[in-house]
């Protein structure tokens, strides 16, 4: 999964020079962010100014600020669209890679079940969730760091907090807490759900295989054999179905609430009048970037998930390459 491409001579350049591409990238988008989350600060301040008296803001000054923040936002939009198409071909390559890797040993690969699946199917998705939970996870170390001195600085702002009082630094400790009790209760909640994934590459491995068989034998199709197999398909994918039911309802909840947060927060500096409007969106904005770069796992966990379940399904190839057993997994019993 990983040496044919980051520790092969031919993909040297494309896997490494291209790495350096992607975190660059990634590191300039989140920069901008910084400069719009203090553009959106200076413009509410005008806004505030304009709305508390006549002509305090002239129209020129509106619209320039509006300029600013298209000259801003146009560059923005340029970097990103570029780093998406060239990962796009990173992405490729890597795939390209396991591909020629495992056709070149098909010969001991063939007789695993859904081996072509494996090859054909999982490759993709390995490379392209690798490399999507790679860039966000990048970018959310990368926001962490930019956003914490802000928001650091910005609680300088907050007089306390609701229940607690003064509290130094409030806001980062507030987001730090709320994260970290997210992310223990949602991978408590969600950790049946990995396991569930796998076993639906397994059912529907083997009800695609019987299928193909159905091409050259049309009585292979007729039930019970065709029946059964889908049956174990829908069987699993109803078990997986319910357990993402909670899953997704203490999810969608927690991250709700979250939205509420800084505001609840920020209620008795509002209530003393305390801050701008201007300071109090840089301090919303700031928290939220904060919260979402701690709450990666949280977000990220269903397609973690899957990550898990192919991997697995992939390290089952590697270890008959390296003369190893097959891994427990593979030998588990779906019911």
């Amino acid at each position: 999964m990983f040496s044919s491409f980051f520790r092969s001579r031919r993909w040297a350049l494309w896997a490494w020079l291209g790495m350096i591409v992607i975190v660059g990238g990634t590191y300039y988008q989140v920069q901008v962010d910084v400069m719009i989350n203090k553009w959106f600060g200076e413009f509410y301040d005008m806004v505030q100014k304009a709305l508390s008296a006549p002509n305090a803001v002239t129209q020129a000054e509106f619209y320039g600020a509006l300029i600013s923040f298209f000259k801003i936002a146009g560059v923005y939009v340029v970097v990103a669209t570029l780093l998406s198409f060239f990962s796009k071909h990173w992405v490729f390559r890597w795939r390209t890679a396991m591909n020629d890797f495992y056709t070149a040993n098909w010969e001991k690969l063939r007789r695993i079940e859904g081996a072509s699946q494996r090859v054909q199917e999982d490759t993709k998705r390995f490379a392209a969730i690798m490399e999507g939970l790679g860039t966000a996870f990048l970018d959310s170390v990368m926001t962490l760091f930019a956003f914490l001195p802000i928001l650091w600085g910005l609680s300088e702002n907050v007089t306390e907090l609701p229940f607690f009082g003064q509290i130094d630094q409030s806001l980062v400790y507030v987001a730090i807490v709320f994260a970290l009790f997210g992310t223990v209760v949602l991978a408590a909640v969600g950790f049946k759900l990995p396991g569930l994934e796998f076993n639906n590459q397994v059912v529907e491995a083997a009800y695609r295989k019987e299928l193909v068989y159905g091409e050259d034998d049309p009585d292979r199709i007729n039930p019970p054999t065709v029946t059964e197999f889908f049956g174990n398909v829908r069987k699993n994918y109803f078990r997986l179905f319910f357990h993402y039911l909670y899953f997704d309802v203490a999810k969608i909840s927690y991250l709700q609430a979250g939205v509420l947060v800084p505001y609840v927060a920020l209620g008795p500096t509002i209530a003393a009048g305390a801050i701008t409007l201007g300071v109090m969106q840089q301090i919303v904005r700031a928290f939220g970037r904060v919260e979402s770069s701690l709450q990666f796992l949280v977000r990220s966990w269903p397609t973690i998930v899957e990550l898990i379940s192919i991997y697995k399904r992939l390290r089952s190839f590697e270890a008959i390459l390296q003369g190893q057993d097959m891994p427990h997994w593979e030998n588990r019993k779906i019911d």
